[in-house]
């Protein structure tokens, strides 16, 4: 999330008040019936419903503001973007790929990955004991990650990319993030980058300034968390706020001078400095109540535990 990233573009006709309104409009028509409906689902159905009420809403709004020159595209284009892609990216999607003659060293990574995903899965949680749901949460919840966000949804950007569109896998290495802005800007899950960057960090950097727009940015990342997080749990309400407030913290701390000044004499603090703020306070963000009453019972419904 560079401020400096923040620019001037030709969006799409579509991209009209009136277009964002009726696009939120349908968002909240959508919202209203789910949350109506969570007291009827189990805690994991509770947070795939809205996670998916969330996802489409982000899908309807980030397609309406493609660029101009991406206006007019094919019905079937577009139904790719709805249904078959799981990033943000509709410029890059209706942008021709430059990448179609990948070699079989480019798919090896993403398939090991979905390899190890699947073993930590159906191999490894299934032996972590009962009598440890937190564990078997956490653990079982990162073998998700690594399935889903690393290895299949890399496969699938390697065949979009096959099949002629220009879109990249939504997670770009981020262990090897120089800072937080690198982290979060351009190497953890960009689907979710994308369309946060253009429906709320842009938009609060404009009208608020750099450090109050990172603040306000970070703070409905953190309230859009507790949607998925918290609210399927019906616990935990605050961590994931609390968690996302800091990494915001972190992103104005590592843009003062005396923070810049170490980074350019030690490289690796800035490593490190990432990591601290990424990996100490996760616990706020994939608190207790949401491994044990959502991702066990989840992990349980298949075939897991």
């Amino acid at each position: 999330m560079h401020t400096a990233a923040i620019d001037q573009q030709n969006f799409c006709p579509l991209r009209t008040r009136r277009a964002v309104v009726v696009a939120i409009a349908c968002a909240a028509a959508g919202v209203v019936p789910s949350l109506g409906m969570l007291s009827y689902l189990p805690a994991w159905g509770r947070m795939w419903l809205v996670a998916a009420v969330l996802f489409a809403g982000a899908k309807m709004l980030t397609w309406m503001r493609r660029p101009a020159q991406f206006a007019q595209v094919g019905r079937w284009r577009a139904a790719g973007y709805f249904l078959g892609w799981v990033g943000m990216d509709a410029d890059g999607f209706c942008r021709p790929s430059d990448e179609r003659g990948q070699s079989a060293l480019e798919w090896a990574p993403a398939a090991l990955k979905t390899a190890l995903g699947a073993t930590i899965l159906w191999i490894v949680v299934p032996a972590v004991s009962a009598d440890r749901p937190t564990a078997a949460g956490a653990l079982g919840f990162a073998g998700l990650v690594l399935l889903l966000h690393f290895g299949i949804f890399h496969l699938l950007a390697l065949a979009w990319q096959r099949a002629g569109a220009g879109v990249r896998p939504i997670m770009q290495a981020p262990l090897r993030a120089a800072s937080l802005a690198d982290f979060w800007g351009r190497r953890w899950n960009r689907g979710y980058r994308d369309a946060s960057f253009e429906l709320f960090f842009r938009p609060a950097v404009r009208r608020l300034g750099g450090r109050a727009g990172t603040l306000l940015a970070f703070f409905v990342s953190g309230l859009l968390h507790e949607l998925v997080i918290s609210v399927p749990a019906r616990a935990g309400y605050g961590g994931p706020t609390a968690y996302f407030v800091i990494q915001g913290l972190g992103s104005l701390v590592e843009r003062t001078e005396f923070m810049r000044a170490i980074v350019k004499s030690r490289p690796w603090t800035g490593r490190c400095f990432t990591l601290v703020f990424v990996i100490g306070p996760l616990g706020w963000l994939f608190h207790p109540a949401f491994l044990t009453r959502v991702i066990v019972p989840f992990l349980s419904a298949i075939g897991v535990l």
